[in-house]
């Protein structure tokens, strides 16, 4: 085992990260990709040292160096992930469009009888519930519960 160790180098990092990365297509989950840019790492650094100064890196030292690029990359991957999004912060009620309307007053479409009306929002028609009202009235949103608003009159 330690001969083939020791024939490790610097093209075989390179393709040993050019085959995860390729595999990550195949495979996805975004995991081998990080680990061949682990490998492609030491590949750049091993050929880097032996071309600059003609020495060879021990493997053991390849291996502690693809460990701690891997192990840094697991941290970074997770918070490029989960970092807050500009779309989320432009629009903080994308995919809750009920919540938006929280406060606003509308003009009845039809009346509220025995506490269910519609109110017209742009080209969107809502359910409401509220106390009976006639229709043309000026209402206000109180509450959300689902695609259902409740209203007062203004």
């Amino acid at each position: 085992m330690e001969g083939f160790l020791s024939t490790i180098n610097d093209w075989i990092w390179l393709i040993l990260g050019l085959v995860l990365m390729t595999l990550e297509v195949a495979v996805p989950g975004v995991f081998l990709f990080w680990l061949g840019l682990a490998a492609l790492v030491v590949g750049v650094v091993t050929l880097g040292v032996s071309s600059m100064w003609g020495a060879v890196l021990p493997w053991q030292a390849q291996v502690l160096m693809f460990a701690v690029c891997a192990a840094l990359a697991a941290p970074l991957w997770w918070r490029l992930i989960h970092r807050p999004s500009d779309v989320a912060a432009a629009s903080p009620f994308l995919n809750r469009r009920s919540k938006a309307l929280l406060g606003r007053e509308f003009t009845l479409e039809k009346p509220i009888l025995d506490g269910h009306g519609v109110v017209r929002v742009a080209d969107t028609v809502w359910r409401v519930a509220g106390p009976d009202t006639p229709s043309g009235t000026r209402v206000k949103v109180v509450d959300v519960d689902g695609a259902n608003l409740t209203v007062t009159p203004v």
